[in-house]
């Protein structure tokens, strides 16, 4: 066959190829437009038949969630309770571990002496305070040993303890007086106290140093 025969027949064919892709490429759209026409017709007969619509309110609702209470070491608080009690002992005497000064001044063994009286001037500043007026024996001697744990835990050096002069006592006798002497004495991180000079509570105070 000629070549220019043979050119011509390839031609027709790749025309008829062409034709042939055009018509399905229109019959897909047509099918994709006739799809698309029932669906809006459906959406739009929907919308007849339940009329207008609106979003329903969100009630006012706020989520809580409880607080749960912290979990209570009773056993741990019974035997501080009790370590605190036998620590304590209200059958110690310190009057002879007492200087026999008129402020009835303590330095634990090994102290030097010059620690009371920079201890007396004020050489320390106090950091703290317990006030014990109007407690019972047993609340006051509680309330010191709780007080001395949380100084010693806090890092404080000098405290102030405030037992009274007893004025308000049967017989105006200082009845805290001599116990918390005694007390701080049997306690370890107490290395010295003196009675308080005036402007901090004079005989109604003793001011306190504790282990660095």
């Amino acid at each position: 066959m000629p070549a220019s025969l043979k050119n011509f027949a390839e031609l027709g064919k790749l025309r008829a190829n062409l034709k042939a892709q055009q018509e399905a490429r229109a019959m897909a759209d047509a099918a994709r437009l006739r799809g698309e026409q029932a669906a809006q017709l459906e959406a739009d007969l929907f919308r007849r038949s339940i009329g207008t619509v609106a979003p329903l309110a969100a009630p006012d609702r706020v989520a809580v969630t409880p607080t749960r209470p912290e979990p209570i070491a009773r056993h741990h608080l019974a035997d501080e309770k009790a370590a605190l009690q036998e620590s304590l002992s209200d059958d110690f005497d310190a009057a002879t571990l007492l200087d026999t000064d008129d402020s009835l001044s303590y330095t634990r063994s090994g102290v030097s002496a010059d620690v009371v009286r920079k201890l007396r001037k004020g050489h320390w500043t106090i950091q703290d305070q317990l006030d014990l007026h109007g407690l019972r024996r047993e609340e006051a001697r509680e309330a010191l040993g709780a007080f001395l744990r949380h100084a010693n835990r806090s890092g404080l050096r000098c405290v102030r303890i405030i037992h009274g002069k007893g004025l308000g006592s049967i017989n105006k006798e200082p009845v805290l007086k001599q116990k918390v002497r005694n007390w701080l004495v049997q306690k370890q991180e107490v290395i010295a106290f003196c009675q308080a000079k005036a402007s901090d509570g004079g005989s109604g105070a003793l001011v306190v140093l504790l282990n660095a």
